[in-house]
């Protein structure tokens, strides 16, 4: 029988009226999992339970703070194995990556251990004589978390590991799509000794708990990671609420990587190929437009051709699997109708492209990579968010920035080149909240703070100790000495 997996609310395991089936995207007859779906009553006693277990856990010491997290991140990482098997089982992406985003929750939960004990604040004299001020960080209450289906237990790790360090308590609603990453998480940490009602977990539709988590009065911040076009609608509805909800946004990206004609060409052609494609090109960060200057553009695009024709695209947890398949069917229709519509615009395909057959059925789809393309073209203008890159051909360094910086988004800019005088230059002036020299656009550190600018993110920066901004508010207090 299909193991049935239930909500956490106050403590404790609760079913919903119905169930969703986790499918594997490289077998789609293989059931990961059934995952109950939650209701708004159900999210509603979870925010519950959040608040009375607030006003204890807001004051709880930084030691239980720090012991919870670190026995949680203790046994995420010895069961990475376990835990990424089962995250490339539910999302596709190989085996290896799998095993690496779950290391990668397990640093988090670590990074966030020891922030519990370096809370900080300031003693400030008065410019009143005999005043003194005191500057403190208190955390913001209940945080309601929404988060996506792409990095499914490393972006709930690095929510939900700096709400509690700071003493928050939280209601997460993670991905419809893959809940079996962030359910395994959840278990993790409630057992790792959190009270009742500090975590909280209520799987299901957007539409119905999501909706649901944004309109509750009760809850005072909301961690959105997903669509602009979803993002929207959630900043807009937390503005609305009353009160009003503390937001903070990371949406999409439409990132260049620029190559200049004094690139390492074996470099450049990896930092396109990894950065475009692996992971099945499903990451906010992955280099979807390849800026090519034209003394190097010929042979860049014969390398990196090669570079894709030595790709073996199959079953993610297949050994030797470099790419494993799209997520599900609608996201394959997605990528396949911006290919028709590459094509359509005079782009043209020079690999991939192709749906492919494998073993078992699946969502497996051959990398595209187009050329002759134009930065007014759709496909250089709206994020894919599969395996699919355009080259864009300029004549110089300066085309090439303003190209880069010619887009709504602003997550992640990168340029390979070996001038210092051009990577300098690059770095102050990318348009981005990341820049990458000589470096693919998606793979960032955990103990830095992640975001971008424009359409791609809106409010404080995650992750690093800049997770702060978001987690806290500061309160000023003046004595009378």
């Amino acid at each position: 029988m299909t193991e049935m997996f239930k909500n956490l609310i106050a403590g404790e395991w609760a079913g919903g009226t119905n169930a969703s089936r986790n499918i594997n995207p490289s077998d789609t007859n293989d059931v990961v999992g059934e995952y109950a779906q939650g209701t708004v009553d159900q999210l509603n006693d979870a925010v519950a339970a959040a608040k009375a277990a607030f006003p204890a856990w807001s004051r709880s010491g930084p030691q239980e703070r720090y012991e919870i997290l670190k026995k949680a991140s203790d046994e995420v990482f010895a069961r990475k194995e376990e835990l990424g098997r089962l995250l490339s089982r539910e999302e596709g992406k190989t085996l290896a990556e799998g095993i690496g985003e779950a290391g990668r929750a397990g640093q988090v939960l670590a990074f966030f251990a020891g922030e519990a004990l370096r809370l900080t604040g300031e003693m400030l004299p008065s410019v009143r004589p005999g005043v003194g001020v005191e500057i403190t960080r208190e955390p913001m209450g209940i945080i309601g978390m929404i988060t996506p289906w792409n990095f499914p237990i490393a972006i709930p790790a690095w929510k939900i590991a700096p709400a509690l360090a700071y003493g928050n308590c939280v209601v997460i609603k993670p991905a419809d799509l893959v809940p079996g990453s962030a359910w395994a998480l959840v278990d993790i940490l409630h057992r790792a000794g959190l009270p009742k009602g500090v975590l909280n977990l209520v799987m299901g539709r957007g539409s119905v708990v999501g909706q649901a988590l944004l309109q509750h009065k009760d809850v005072h911040a909301i961690s959105f990671t997903g669509s602009v076009a979803t993002g929207r609608k959630v900043a807009e509805a937390c503005i609305a609420s009353s009160p009003m909800k503390k937001v903070q946004l990371e949406m999409g990206g439409k990132n260049p990587l620029v190559v200049l004609d004094d690139a390492d060409l074996k470099i450049a052609v990896e930092c396109a190929v990894q950065g475009a494609f692996f992971s099945t090109g499903q990451r906010c960060t992955a280099s979807s437009r390849l800026i090519v200057q034209a003394g190097i553009h010929d042979k860049f695009v014969e390398a990196c051709v090669e570079r894709m024709k030595g790709l073996t695209i199959d079953d993610a947890l297949k050994a030797g699997t470099h790419i494993g398949p799209v997520v599900d069917q609608s996201q394959l229709d997605q990528d396949l109708k911006y290919i028709q519509i590459a094509k359509d615009e005079g782009g043209k395909l020079v690999w991939g492209g192709e749906l492919l057959n494998r073993e078992t059925p699946g969502f497996y789809l051959q990398p595209a990579l187009f050329t002759e393309t134009t930065n007014a073209m759709r496909i250089s203008r709206e994020e894919v968010f599969g395996p699919v890159a355009n080259i864009i051909r300029v004549k110089d360094y300066e085309e090439a920035l303003s190209v880069a910086n010619d887009t709504e988004f602003g997550l992640s800019s990168g340029i390979c080149t070996t001038s210092l005088k051009h990577a300098t230059h690059f770095k102050r002036n990318a348009e981005a909240g990341m820049v990458m020299v000589n470096l693919a656009t998606a793979g960032v550190d955990y103990h830095v703070p992640f975001g971008g600018r424009k359409g791609s993110s809106y409010g404080p920066r995650e992750q690093g100790a800049y997770a702060k901004e978001f987690y806290t508010t500061v309160k000023t207090a003046y004595t009378l000495a």
